[in-house]
């Protein structure tokens, strides 16, 4: 049976399947950025999906991390909505933030060019819903959105910078 364009019997396999297993659910994605001229890049992953972000015509990269963000969403309600047996006729969710690109530019100010907040909204139609069942979808979205949880911890990065001259 499909419902909201996933096979159920299939989600709720893999789901099961995790349960018992929980290293299926493990993701190591490597992406990389390729440099398109100007502000642009091409951003690939396994060699065979690709998108474009910078430059005039394409998402900012920090538009792009508040897409992501939303897109994540998309997929926590939807997912967790098909195991709820709950059929959706629309989804979406709007994301924003403020940042300042000052120091981007090599402008001392204070403070960085990172989102000095973000913020976002669900809206769902789903009109057999209950209250409760939308209570459990925000709690997944608090919850179980690893764009979401990413962005809420402080995690380690690290860089490593090398040059072919």
């Amino acid at each position: 049976m499909e419902l909201n364009g996933m096979d159920v019997e299939d989600l709720k396999a893999y789901v099961e399947g995790v349960r018992n297993d929980p290293t299926q659910a493990d993701r190591d994605p490597v992406v990389i950025a390729h440099w398109e001229g100007g502000g642009s890049s091409r951003v690939e992953m396994d060699g065979r999906k690709s998108l474009n972000v910078g430059g005039d015509d394409e998402f900012s990269a920090m538009a792009a991390l508040l897409g992501m963000l939303a897109a994540c969403d998309v997929e926590v309600v939807s997912t967790h909505s098909t195991l709820m047996g709950l059929e959706m006729r629309d989804l979406r969710v709007e994301a924003r933030g403020h940042f300042n690109v000052a120091t981007l530019l090599g402008v001392d100010r204070p403070g960085d060019a990172a989102y000095e907040g973000i913020s976002y909204k669900v809206v769902i139609d789903a009109p057999d819903a209950t209250d409760e069942q939308i209570q459990r979808l925000r709690e997944r979205c608090e919850r179980s959105s690893p764009v979401g949880d990413t962005l809420r911890k402080q995690i380690p990065l690290s860089l490593e910078f090398e040059s072919s001259h």
